[in-house]
């Protein structure tokens, strides 16, 4: 396996990443670039589909060269980025509007309405296996049609923003399984988009817009010569179908085996495990294919997680980020002090971690409750760092309620893993070890996991995964602090489900 490596791609809401791995799952060079998040409306969440593309061939040219390799020894390329959302192209490849990104909200009635139809839990849920919610493509697909109808005539393909990228490498148009498997527009039985989930919504005319599905590890395209002139790759390098982000993230951890609990922190919560069994359950957020054969991912999640706390260094902290920067260190390295400064009994200031909303608790926002003139910064800031992990809790719990066995250690990856003082709360509430896995970005080395399948180097996702996965560390909670969390989330919990009158009349108000 000398020369061979892989390269991952992964888009998120706000950054696009490249990294190349050897087949041991050896990062060698990693590029990042943060795009901008338009928000033309309220509870609108777009991007720029040039300022989009220009940061790919950025991202994939630089980690080229950076690694000093010759890109033919790169064998496979996949591409992974956040599900949902909306990204559709014209018959010149073009964009035909502004991309939409999943944590948009303006099809919130649409949902509504929806999830009020008692059709809903007959017909749609058992083929869905999952909550319709506002970001998916049939919402956004079905405001499109009453408040742009001109955008239908102007599409040709309906992408996922993996399949957009491997589309604009390869000129070759495939929506991949596993991201097609949470959309609502797949029978995950038959494993076939379905004419009737698309009328329920309203949307059976953009059924053929839809391109051929394939699988995480098929083959599907190889770069072109124009591509290959552009960005540094060969001509040739193939591309494997990708995989779903809540599923490139945990295949990254080796989440390979059924009946463990698997962490995903970033913009969202994502918490879910790998079963044979899969049920329709009443208020389940998804249960969508995963990329092996015969096992689906069971996923409680919501855009709650540790992009709360970005948002509040931007909005609170910038003083004590140019100071942070002058001195020469991290703000979130002093975040992270400010917080070890304290204790969970110091305070019962909570935070609720909703600032793109909330599906879990319709209509959510953000906000803290229980400030006096006794609160500084350091317990405004612990107390975001807890209720992120309330949040995860909440879904955690709806887990373990469907199934019993989500009791041993979990794995968790995404952002929070680079602050051991959070990583220590997340344990500590959990009452749970956490295991971390040796890896720096989860998407990109999740996804290029397929594209080492894709090549024949692995004999399956599992096999690559026991070459490319190390568990680095494990993370076991403090059980004297047991009571303490409990009661916090308790409060949270409590104050969570009194607020869903007041939440929702707000937001009435905002889109009126």
């Amino acid at each position: 396996m000398i020369n061979r490596y892989l390269m991952g791609i992964d888009n998120g809401g706000t950054s696009t990443k490249a990294a190349i791995y050897d087949m041991n799952g050896r990062e060698l060079k990693k590029t990042t670039i943060n795009t901008k998040m338009l928000t033309p409306h309220p509870f609108f969440t777009e991007r720029d589909m040039d300022e989009l593309w220009k940061a790919n061939v950025y991202v994939i040219k630089q980690t080229i060269a950076d690694a000093h390799i010759d890109p033919h020894d790169i064998v496979g390329i996949a591409c992974t980025g956040h599900g949902n959302g909306l990204y559709l192209v014209g018959e010149d490849g073009k964009a035909t509007r502004n991309g939409i990104i999943s944590t948009d909200d303006r099809a919130a009635s649409y949902v509504k309405r929806w999830l009020a139809d008692p059709k809903y839990e007959v017909d749609i849920r058992p083929k869905t296996m999952q909550t319709v919610w506002s970001s998916q493509p049939v919402a956004l697909l079905a405001w499109l049609q009453d408040h742009e109808p001109e955008v239908f005539d102007r599409t040709k393909y309906i992408f996922m923003i993996p399949d957009l990228i491997r589309y604009w490498l390869t000129g070759d148009p495939h929506f991949e399984i596993t991201n097609a498997s949470g959309t609502s527009m797949l029978n995950l039985t038959s494993k076939k988009f379905d004419p009737e989930l698309l009328k329920f919504f309203g949307i059976e005319k953009w059924l053929d817009k839809l391109p051929p599905l394939a699988n995480s590890i098929d083959q599907c395209g190889r770069v072109t010569k124009q591509i290959a002139e552009l960005t540094g790759l060969a001509e040739g390098t193939p591309c494997s179908g990708g995989v779903f982000d809540i599923a490139a993230s945990v295949l990254s951890t080796g989440l390979v085996h059924r009946d463990k609990l698997g962490i995903v922190t970033g913009t969202w919560s994502i918490n879910e495990y790998i079963t044979d069994r899969p049920k329709v359950v009443k208020d389940l957020f998804m249960t969508s294919i995963y990329p092996i054969a015969n096992r689906w991912l069971i996923t409680e999640a919501s855009p709650t997680s540790a992009s709360n706390l970005e948002w509040f260094i931007s909005t609170f902290m910038q003083k004590e980020k140019r100071a942070a920067e002058d001195a020469g260190f991290s703000i979130y390295d002093y975040c992270n002090k400010l917080v070890a400064s304290t204790k969970p009994e110091d305070s019962d200031l909570l935070f609720f971690p909703f600032i793109f909303g909330g599906n879990a608790v319709p209509n959510a926002s953000a906000g803290f409750v229980g400030a006096t003139k006794f609160h500084d910064l350091k317990y405004f800031v612990r107390a975001v760092y807890e209720g992120v992990v309330f949040s995860h809790m909440y879904h955690i719990e709806k887990l373990r309620h469907i199934d019993g066995h989500l009791d041993g250690a979990a794995r968790i990856a995404g952002g929070i893993t680079n602050s051991t003082v959070w990583l220590q709360i997340f344990a500590n509430v959990l009452q749970r070890p956490l295991e971390l896995v040796n890896v720096k970005e989860n998407g990109t080395l999740g996804t290029a996991m397929t594209a080492g399948v894709m090549t024949g180097d692995f004999d399956s996702v599992e096999d690559a995964a026991k070459h490319m996965v190390h568990i680095s560390r494990v993370i076991d909670p403090q059980r004297e602090t047991a009571a303490i969390y409990q009661r916090k989330y308790e409060n949270y919990k409590r104050i969570v489900n009194g607020m869903e009158p007041v939440w929702s009349e707000l937001q009435e108000e905002a889109t009126r």
